[in-house]
């Protein structure tokens, strides 16, 4: 049985083996002196990082020493090695993860939590029975949506690097390699480390819409395509086993994006950039259908002499009109040619694109997937007829299930934008059409009647003979574009239109209206979902009375009918934690989602909720498995859908492996929470709410206090994080603030976030929780009390899930390095009125995580992390220093572009190796 020794073995050789080969290439990249000097930088960096509290002030002056006098051309040199460092240790730590998976599998096992297996061991022990999981995935739709947004700081062009050397690493695990297998494998990871260390880790320009469409679409190449459609098979092989039964899954679980159609404060996605994905996106899927059909070609060589296809079968390969002599007698092979010839011919059609391999002849186009998917189900029930199931089993079982979740659209794009645009824009339109000259002074109830009387009108209150405004125009031709998306492509290519800023029933309203311009709604059908986002404390609050308003309309209701009583509600996780701190933005969402399940249930309407999580726990993040199950009770029930942010989606999903089991935590998770009985115990749950609600009042208070209400707190910000320096950065089309203003009320959630975590402060992760237990604590019995925190924690998944991410976030944190960035503030007064504070509460927080917890230090349930986190800091440490240094250099007037270039760099290289940025 391996030792846990053992079990790391393999992450440490590859560790090694990768930081051997920076080496080597720093020897022949900046000549010996630059080697050594690196080297000198990373064993004061491990010393420091290993030393008590008496050795660590000279080891930071040794360390100050080796890098603050560094002329800058050797400071990015530092900089962009021990970025590097951290990427590759990154690497290593994935590779691991996947080996140690496999491992476990291998040796017979129990299934792990997070997998399919152990969701259907659950299940199984709960007596859920095979009709009730029928019905569940009948219904079921799961969907993680990628999202562009300002924090993905790695270019392409080295995720490309990254993805070559994982495949390396793991070709190593295969088994024994000879002398000549092994040299071969680290002469090509040593060209991969060279080729990164000579690629530049910036870009040049600033990214473009489509430059973030395309970055998205990358995702399915490299794991989408192939790992959902093998997900799909594990669930059904897993329900055969369970049921004795075969199912065809229907397609539950697909794959969402904003990317192209997300406006909201983004002056660049336009109607052009809509269609631009809209086609990219159907050009990608196209290309892959065509690809597996070819391939589908070379394996089906069955001969009409030796195999009988059926009448089906034989129909379909004379249609192909297909007069190659070499396949006369080969009817999958003719029948393929014509369904390869249909399709190129669609993909000219709905994409503009042409695929590189003609086809044998000009065909007609697909009218719809569904004909295509037929063809294909003739292919394999052909194949079953005459015993030859076992082939209908491989690529084409693969091709259908891709078609299935797929279609001609690849992905489902959703249209976003704020609601002030909306008003904007209604108002203008209903005071051309003479309806009303000044809609925006209307009190909410007269906005309601106002819209709802229009709505019923047939007539369209657009039109050509007066002039637009900029504004105007551009929203109804993004509309117009979503329109022609849904007649060339079909209602499921884009089918959500998410309202930022949602606060009232008229928001809703005016959404209707923009729709009803284009042809997307009429008096009884809605063919777009309308999907409110609600983001600040105070909205979340209000959220269930704003649904039951807009329940009560006739007209509402009528909708809804036409969408399957579906409602779907996005939940605001980082907004909502700029303005309330992280303890009250997590409690307003599970009693906003509580507030929804009682409202939705009392006008019987089907409830999803669409969680707008960020990659860090201040904006949502944190484990997908445990999050889902911390939900409150009925508000899964089959139906999520989860954005995916930034560097999160690559660290998720740029490996095929391991982007297949996050998907899988991801369906497993909803399965459990959807079917599995909640142990309820009303009282407790009641005294537990109660005991949230004062600690969460507490938190809000402490935490609004601090950033609101306290003058110095603003500079204090702008001057002891790297802001300015992010919103300079080249790594998103998305302007940092929504308008052009120091508020934090301006700023945008995920700058605010990338910001504090570059600090090593990570403030919207923990600040105030500490003040609240503390505050609360004293109010009463200090020891009953800490055991009602206790039990809490023990008893309730949305309180344990909360203080582990809490705990993650924490575990990041170094209050000796956030005293430095707080050094390069100016004005002694205002570092004196904040710097203190944080420490302060910092102090607070990990007291009370960790008395409540029971835990002796941060992360002892989760060792796999503090070891990562641990090994990481030495490499983490220097970056922090030399950005310190860039900003107090750059800052004084040394303002030339190397130095604002290597400021870039260290921020670079620190979201990369803390895994986090916004």
């Amino acid at each position: 049985m391996d030792t846990p020794t053992d079990k790391d073995l393999p992450l440490k050789e590859d560790t090694r083996l990768l930081g051997r080969l920076l080496g080597d290439v720093l020897r022949a990249q900046t000549g010996e002196d630059g080697f050594a000097r690196v080297e000198a930088i990373r064993q004061s960096a491990i010393r420091l990082r290993r030393a008590g509290a008496l050795d660590a002030a000279g080891i930071e002056g040794e360390l100050a020493l080796l890098l603050n006098d560094l002329p800058i051309a050797q400071t990015l040199d530092v900089v962009r090695a021990f970025s590097y460092f951290s990427l590759l240790a990154n690497l290593a730590e994935d590779v691991h993860q996947n080996r140690r998976r496999r491992a476990h599998a291998s040796a017979g096992s129990p299934p792990q939590s997070g997998s399919v297996a152990h969701a259907f061991d659950r299940l199984r022990e709960a007596g859920v029975d095979a009709d009730t999981l029928r019905a569940f995935f009948a219904d079921a739709l799961i969907s993680p949506v990628l999202t562009a947004h300002p924090t993905e700081v790695q270019r392409k062009s080295i995720l490309d690097c990254e993805r070559e050397i994982v495949r390396l690493l793991q070709w190593r695990d295969r088994g024994a390699l000879i002398p000549d297998e092994l040299e071969a494998m680290q002469s090509a990871l040593y060209r991969q480390v060279l080729g990164l260390w000579q690629t530049a880790m910036l870009r040049l320009a600033r990214l473009q819409v489509k430059d973030e469409v395309d970055n998205g679409i990358a995702y399915y190449r490299y794991t989408f395509l192939d790992q959902i459609p093998r997900l799909y098979a594990e669930v059904e092989e897993r329900y055969v086993r369970e049921f004795g039964a075969a199912m065809h899954m229907p397609a539950f679980l697909v794959m969402g994006s904003w990317i192209g159609g997300d406006r909201d404060g983004n002056p660049f996605v336009l109607a052009e950039t809509l269609q631009y994905a809209s086609r990219a996106q159907a050009s990608v899927a196209l290309a892959h259908h065509l690809e597996e059909v070819h391939q589908l070609g070379a394996e089906l060589s069955l001969s009409a002499r030796l195999v009988q296809p059926t009448a089906q079968l034989t129909a379909l390969a004379a249609c192909a009109h297909d007069g190659n002599p070499h396949r006369a007698d080969e009817p999958y092979r003719q029948a393929l040619a014509g369904i390869y010839a249909r399709l190129a011919a669609t993909a000219v059609a709905l994409a503009g694109y042409v695929p590189p391999r003609l086809p044998h002849a000009a065909l007609p186009a697909y009218t719809t997937v569904a004909e295509f998917g037929a063809d294909l189900d003739t292919i394999a029930a052909s194949l079953a007829a005459h015993g030859s199931q076992r082939l209908a089993d491989g690529r084409l079982r693969q091709l259908r299930r891709a078609v299935n979740v797929f279609g001609f659209h690849l992905a489902t794009l959703d249209l976003r934008q704020n609601s002030d645009v909306h008003e904007a824009v209604v108002a203008e339109l209903l005071a051309r059409a003479g309806v009303h000259r000044d809609y925006a002074a209307l009190a909410e109830r007269e906005r309601v009647e106002l819209l709802v009387t229009d709505l019923a009108n047939p007539r369209l209150l657009d039109t050509p003979h007066i002039a637009r405004t900029p504004p105007l125009d551009s929203e109804l031709a993004i509309l117009r574009a979503a329109a022609d998306i849904h007649h060339r492509l079909g209602p499921a290519a884009l089918p959500n239109y998410v309202i930022s800023k949602c606060q009232s029933v008229s928001d809703l309203l005016e959404v209707a209206i923009l729709l009803k311009e284009v042809g997307l709604l009429s008096p009884s059908r809605l063919m777009v979902n309308i999907v409110p986002l609600f983001e600040t404390i105070a909205d979340l609050r209000r959220c269930a009375a704003v649904m039951g308003a807009a329940f009560r309309l006739p007209c509402y209701q009528r909708w809804l009918a036409s969408r399957g009583r579906w409602q779907e509600v996005m939940l605001g996780y980082s907004d909502s934690n700029k303005d309330g701190g992280f303890v009250t933005a997590n409690w307003a969402l599970y009693r906003a989602e509580r507030d929804l399940v009682d409202m939705f249930r009392t006008f019987d309407i089907k409830l999803r909720l669409f969680h707008g999580r960020g990659g860090t726990v201040g904006r949502g993040g944190g484990p997908s498995y445990e999050a889902v199950l911390a939900q409150p009770a009925g508000s899964v029930n089959g139906a999520i859908r989860v954005t995916e942010q930034g560097e999160i989606i690559a660290s998720k999903y740029s490996d095929a492996e391991l982007g297949r089991r996050n998907l899988e935590t991801l369906v497993a998770a909803t399965m459990e929470a959807s079917l599995l009985p909640a142990a309820r115990d009303e009282s407790a749950d009641a005294a537990f709410h109660a005991t949230m609600d004062e600690l969460a009042a507490l938190a809000f208070a402490a935490y609004r206090l601090l950033v609101y209400d306290t003058p110095e707190f603003v500079p204090f910000f702008r001057a002891a994080t790297p802001i300015a320096e992010i919103a300079e950065l080249n790594i998103g089309s998305r302007p940092a603030s929504r308008k052009p203003s120091q508020r934090i009320e301006d700023l945008r959630a995920i700058p605010w976030v990338f910001s504090w975590s570059q600090c090593r402060l990570s403030l919207p992760g923990w600040y105030g929780f500490g003040t609240a237990v503390e505050t609360w604590l004293d109010a009463g019995a200090q020891a009953a009390r800490l055991e009602s925190l206790r039990a809490m924690h023990a008893r309730w998944p949305f309180f344990r899930s909360m203080l582990s991410n809490m705990s993650m976030v924490l575990a990041k944190t170094d209050l000796t390095i956030a005293s430095r960035y707080a050094d390069l503030v100016p004005d002694p007064a205002v570092r004196a009125a904040i710097y203190p504070r944080l420490a302060a509460e910092h102090e607070r927080t990990v007291r009370a995580l960790l008395a409540v917890s029971g835990q002796h230090s941060l992360l002892d349930d989760n060792p796999t992390l503090a070891r990562s986190i641990r090994n990481r800091f030495p490499y983490l440490d220097p970056l922090n220093h030399l950005q310190v240094e860039l900003l107090r250099r750059f800052r004084a007037g040394h303002s030339d572009e190397r130095t604002r270039h290597g400021i870039h760099l260290t921020i670079n290289g620190l979201a990369a190796g803390l895994r986090n940025s916004g």
